[in-house]
Parts: structure tokens; C-alpha cells; sequence
């Protein structure tokens, strides 16, 4: 190899691992999409596995009450903690109702909810279905002619997403009550005037559309354990790193997708 050849070989070198690292990411992309129509396709296609299904409601939404509630009124109150102090600068300190209200049904009831999911949901799911793919009875179900697809990805899409926005209507009514409760008990808030004031200023819009980002978020979360779950390798190791992988994943495109949909919904 010439010099002027070894010049330009070093000088291309990060212009190919740039180009490899957006290919590994079409790549992603492209395989999760993939799997989230093939999912997707398995709620609307026999067989149906109800009683999957209605264990994966009660795993994912009965036993998430707990977890949900509690981060639900702790954040309601250290809210209306903080617009109170906030509001105090401007003299605007009796408006601290009606924010609490906002913020929670618009953004933090459905994200918190949905965290808290991705957190305990989403990497149970990873680590069941990675270890099926570890000791192979993922292999064995196609052995018997089951789809995986239908009896170990539909039913969790199908229950996260119609669980979400039923957890998110919890973590609205808690999380106002935390509001409510420190306003009352703290700052010394008419108990009957702040209800009021909050049932006057929240608008069925204002709730709408944070049960719409619940159900799309608990998509997110149930996709992202099934898929990271289903693709696992490398036996415990493996398993451990795709329940890492889906938590991340899931905080990520939550985050993301809130974004986007928050912008939606401003310019409606």
C-alpha cells in the first residue's frame, strides 16, 4: 500500500464506522418494526390465548396498582409544593390547583404511570420470554405448531395497552389528592374552593389525551420485553442484558413518543 493510499485509509476510517453504526441502527429499527406488526397481526388473528391474556392483565395491571399509587401522590404533593413556591414569586400562588390538575393529566400521570411499567413490567417480560429463549421452549412451541407470536407477544401487547390508561386514571385521581392534601393540610388551602377550582379548570380533552399516550406507552412497554426477551442470546448472561435493554428502551422511546405527542396535540 502506497502512502497517499494509507492517508486515505485513515481518513475514511471514522466516515465507515459512522456509516456502520447508522446501518446497525436502520438495522434496528427495521427488526422492531418488523416484529411489532407480527405482533400486532397475532391480537387480530386465531388463535386466541384468553386466559394468557387475563393472566397478563392482572400481572401487569393489578399488581402495578401498588407501585403506581405511590408515586402518584408523592409526586402530586411535591408538585403542589413546588408551583405553590413557584407561584409565590408572582403573586399567582392560588392558580397552584389548576396546574397540579394539568400537569398530572396531561404529562406526569400517563409518563410516571408508564415508567414505573417499563421499570417492573417491561424487564419481567424480558426475562421471562429470554429465558423460554435460553432453554428453548420457544423452539418447542413452534415444535407443537403454537406461534410465539400468539401465545407469548399478543396477549402482553394486548393487556399493557389496555391497562395503561386504566393505571393512568389511578395515578390522576391520587395524584390530584396528593395535591389536594398537602394544599389543605400545608399551605392552607380551602378544602371545598380547591376542588372546585380543579373540577372547573380540567377539561375531558386534558384527560383524553393523556389516556391516549398511556395506551401508546404501554405498547412501548410490552414491545420492547417481548422483543428484547425474544431476541435474547447467550444463555443467563443474555437474559440479563436484554431485561437491561428493555428498561432502557422503553424509558427512551416513552420519552420520545411523549414528545412527539405532546406537539400533536398543541397544534390540533
Amino acid at each position: 500500500m502506497t502512502a497517499t493510499g494509507a492517508s486515505w485509509g485513515g481518513t475514511l476510517r471514522p466516515v465507515r464506522a459512522i456509516g456502520r453504526s447508522a446501518l446497525s441502527v436502520v438495522r434496528l429499527v427495521g427488526a422492531v418494526a418488523i416484529f411489532a406488526v407480527r405482533g400486532v397481526a397475532a391480537i387480530f388473528s386465531p388463535p386466541w390465548f384468553p386466559g394468557q391474556a387475563l393472566r397478563q392483565l392482572v400481572a401487569i395491571g393489578f399488581f402495578s396498582l401498588p407501585v403506581v399509587g405511590l408515586t402518584a401522590v408523592f409526586t402530586g404533593a411535591a408538585l403542589a409544593l413546588n408551583i405553590f413556591s413557584g407561584g409565590g414569586r408572582l403573586n399567582a400562588e392560588q392558580v397552584m390547583p389548576q396546574i397540579v390538575a394539568l400537569g398530572i393529566t396531561r404529562e406526569l400521570g400517563p409518563v410516571l404511570a408508564a415508567l414505573m411499567l417499563a421499570g417492573r413490567v417491561s424487564a419481567a417480560i424480558a426475562a421471562e420470554i429470554g429465558a423460554m429463549r435460553a432453554t428453548e421452549q420457544i423452539d418447542a412451541m413452534r415444535t407443537l405448531s403454537t406461534d410465539p407470536y400468539r401465545y407469548l407477544v399478543a396477549p402482553r401487547l394486548l393487556a399493557a395497552v389496555m391497562v395503561l390508561p386504566l393505571l393512568t386514571v389511578v395515578a390522576d385521581i391520587i395524584g390530584i389528592a396528593g395535591g389536594w392534601l398537602v394544599a389543605v393540610r400545608v399551605l392552607g388551602f380551602n378544602p371545598t374552593v380547591y376542588i372546585h377550582n380543579t373540577a372547573a379548570f380540567v377539561q375531558g380533552w386534558d384527560v383524553g389525551s393523556g389516556l391516549i399516550k398511556a395506551a401508546v406507552f404501554g405498547f412501548i412497554v410490552a414491545l420492547m420485553g417481548c422483543y428484547h426477551g425474544y431476541h435474547a442470546s447467550g444463555g443467563a448472561r443474555g437474559v440479563g442484558r436484554a431485561t437491561t435493554h428493555a428498561v432502557v428502551s422503553a424509558a427512551i422511546l416513552i420519552f420520545a413518543s411523549d414528545y412527539l405527542l405532546t406537539t400533536l396535540f398543541t397544534h390540533r
